[in-house]
């Protein structure tokens, strides 16, 4: 039915397109079909019945219209114009992927050069059968590596050490080929029919090449979406490691079409140990292979483990330099105290989270063991059985990732210690050989006095900015009223800083009725004295010790990280979060949001009347009707009905929502960052790869098969 379309539309420059391309691409007008062919079954909507062919068409009423010079009109192109037209169209495509190539192999590609040196263009020919052989040949790779990619399938199939000597098997790409081939593909198998069954079909090589073209073109279609909108934000996730190499997962935020806040992956980029040229590739990726102008970026959130923040604040710090919009902010999908924990400089407490991590990841896999910590739980909160239930439903969640993960450490650590010494003292067969040997370790680090004292002064430290972080992951008005108290919490802060000595007193007691509840020796850690050799201070107790070396430091740092995070132009942007009509009630309408909105002055589109748009705004809500609500979030008042007759309101709205601190309202937007941990816990960490982990992660994604062969065959000819 399509073919009979471009026919009858004399369009003979889109013969060549498939059913999808036209359908995704090209439109017809309704008067080009008789009204038997339509079926209206709304005022508002016009459906086509199945069988509907396009046949009213005037092709001659221009040459009697004086006035049609000026209109558009249907030509018969020839074949060198219809060559000329698709090289251009596949020129454009490929812009980008030419980028990455080198110069030399450009001008290769490009030009010929006679002998006397002029240039000639090279004559475009019709297709001959074997180059539409090797097309319909490259699409059925492409369309099998992306099978691959989406069901998570992993290129190599059995590992060499595991085969006999001698013996031959296929990997999953070329198991899947043979597979197709029996299955009746006929381009294929006339390919193969005639090479040896223990060859390659496609070199790895090859294999490579395809991946790294699937992973553009589906990158390309989320970041052509993120262009359109103009602005966005940059997220990225903890270092993983793929295949041996460390990465660092990056997500786009955008407003897309709909008006919604979407959170999508786009790729990995490798991870360097040098800061400097860290920020230097990251900035280069973004702007120069994957296309975005950084100019629109409008936030910056890092999501690291330990030990990589550091080097995380430099990238941030060196696009601040160039890009000041670019505000850097927490993540929504991190909790404040669990960032700030994890940026604090000082090795004990890098350990302290790695071992609850550990902990977290042994109860988590076996549920026996869970069942053995809720018994040890309700023996030891008999007297305070509320107290106790609530501890058993934490067990069993993500508890690593709360706001008062260290209060509730604190809390749980005289069960967890009980529990992982009788599994661990156990002689029956309850439990396998890895169990027991994590039990006695994990045990044996939780029962270090040095993990004692960290754990209870980071819960007292991070006590300041609990509810302070609660409320940024809450609503919208929690937001807005958590960014004036910053002021607070800093004092309170810095008041503990100025009495550190009364504070640590208290905090190292505590540590200390904790570490004699557990029969733990109260000591000077033992790396401590080895490096000292036996030559340290006698009068260094261990309550100055860890004064000196965490709790000093610990209060700095976070003081620090708090100024830094929540900067002058961060809080003015939270501030213009009285925009939201909620929020504005709840401020009985007296705002002042264009004090605040200066920064975003410049992405506006009408800055010369933003203080009259927004006394209507006010006024809107002010005197709305009784039975009208007033929206709670920015998703709400981005999906107003009347929202596009106040542009500037809706401008500020669609850049606010992409700061990072906020949360993505609609989870089904938001599933990028939860795609992304997916496809990490349930790969391997040698079969992971970056190629397939986009397709994996992107698998609703429309891909076109014939925009990656025609790019291939320009790129490797």
């Amino acid at each position: 039915r399509c073919q009979r379309w471009v026919e009858n539309c004399r369009r003979a420059d889109l013969e060549d397109k498939t059913p999808d391309q036209l359908n995704k691409h090209y439109r017809l007008c309704a008067k080009h079909f008789e009204t038997s062919m339509i079926c209206r079954s709304s005022p508002y909507r016009t459906v086509l019945r199945d069988n509907a062919v396009p046949t009213i068409f005037d092709l001659t009423s221009h040459l009697n219209n004086p006035h049609s010079r000026h209109r558009k009109r249907i030509k018969e192109l020839s074949e060198d114009e219809i060559r000329t037209l698709k090289q251009q169209k596949i020129d454009e495509a490929f812009e980008r992927e030419q980028a990455t190539q080198e110069s030399n192999e450009n001008n290769e590609q490009n030009t010929v050069l006679e002998e006397g040196g002029e240039e000639q263009e090279e004559k475009a020919v019709p297709l001959t059968l074997e180059e539409r052989e090797n097309k319909d040949y490259l699409k059925s790779l492409f369309e099998i590596l992306i099978l691959m990619g989406k069901q998570n399938i992993p290129l190599d199939g059995h590992n060499v050490d595991e085969l006999p000597e001698g013996i031959f098997t296929s990997d999953n790409f070329q198991a899947l080929l043979e597979y197709r081939i029996n299955g009746g593909d006929e381009v294929l198998r006339k390919r193969f029919e005639m090479t040896a069954v223990n060859l390659e079909y496609c070199s790895k090589t090859q294999q490579k090449q395809m991946l790294e073209i699937c992973e553009n073109c589906v990158r390309e279609e989320t970041l052509r979406e993120v262009r359109d909108s103009h602005f966005f934000s940059i997220v990225t996730d903890e270092v993983v490691d793929i295949a041996g190499e460390e990465h660092l997962p990056v997500l786009v935020r955008f407003v897309d079409d709909s008006h919604n806040l979407r959170e999508e992956f786009i790729g990995f980029l490798p991870y360097e140990a040098d800061p400097e040229i860290l920020a230097v590739k990251f900035h280069a990726t973004i702007t120069e292979k994957w296309g975005l102008n950084m100019e629109y970026c409008r936030g910056q959130a890092y999501i690291v483990s330990s030990g990589f923040a550091s080097k995380m604040k430099v990238v941030a710090t060196r696009l601040l330099e160039k890009y000041p919009q670019a505000v850097y902010t927490l993540c929504s999908s991190c909790a404040l105290n669990v960032w700030l924990a994890k940026s604090v400089p000082v090795v004990g407490v890098s350990i302290a989270l790695g071992t609850i991590e550990e902990i977290c990841f042994l109860f988590n896999q076996s549920p026996q063991l869970l069942v053995e910590l809720d018994n040890t739980i309700s023996a030891l909160f008999r007297d305070n059985e509320e107290k106790g239930n609530e501890l058993k439903k934490i067990c069993r969640s993500q508890w690593t990732g709360r706001h008062d993960t260290f209060e509730v450490l604190v809390d749980l650590l005289q069960a967890l210690v009980l529990c992982l010494d009788a599994v661990s003292s156990d002689s029956s067969v309850r439990w396998n050989n890895f169990i027991v040997g994590r039990a006695f370790v994990l045990s044996s680090a939780l029962t270090d006095f040095d993990f004692i004292v960290t754990i209870v002064i980071m819960k007292n430290v991070l006590s300041f900015t609990r509810a302070f972080g609660k409320n940024l992951q809450g609503q919208t008005s929690d937001v807005f009223f958590a960014a004036g108290s910053l002021t607070a919490v800093l004092h309170s802060l810095n008041e503990v800083m100025e009495n550190i000595e009364v504070y640590h007193e208290f905090w190292f007691e505590e540590a200390t009725n904790l570490a004699t509840k557990l029969d733990v020796q109260i000591k000077l850690p033992g790396k401590f004295r080895r490096a000292q050799q036996g030559n340290f201070d006698p009068d260094m107790t261990s309550e100055n010790y860890y004064k000196e070396i965490l709790s000093v430091p610990t209060v700095e740092h976070i003081i620090q990280e708090l100024k830094d995070i929540f900067s002058e132009q961060h809080l003015k942007a939270l501030k213009c979060l009285s925009l939201v009509p909620s929020v504005m009630g709840q401020l009985k309408f007296n705002t002042s949001e264009e004090h605040h909105a200066d920064m975003f002055k410049n992405d506006l589109p009408n800055p010369d009347t933003l203080s009259a748009e927004l006394h209507c705004w006010r006024i809107k809500w002010k005197h709305r009707g009784k039975d009208i609500e007033l929206p709670a979030t920015i998703y709400e008042a981005l999906h107003l009905p009347d929202i596009k007759f106040f542009p500037n309101v809706y401008a500020l709205l669609k850049v606010l929502c992409l700061l990072p601190v906020m949360k993505v309202e609609n989870e089904k937007y938001g599933i990028g960052r939860k795609r992304l941990k997916a496809y990490l816990k349930n790969t391997l960490t040698e079969q992971r790869s970056s190629n397939l982990a986009l397709l994996n992660i992107n698998f609703d994604i429309k891909h076109d098969l014939d925009l990656m062969v025609d790019t291939y065959i320009k790129l490797y000819p």
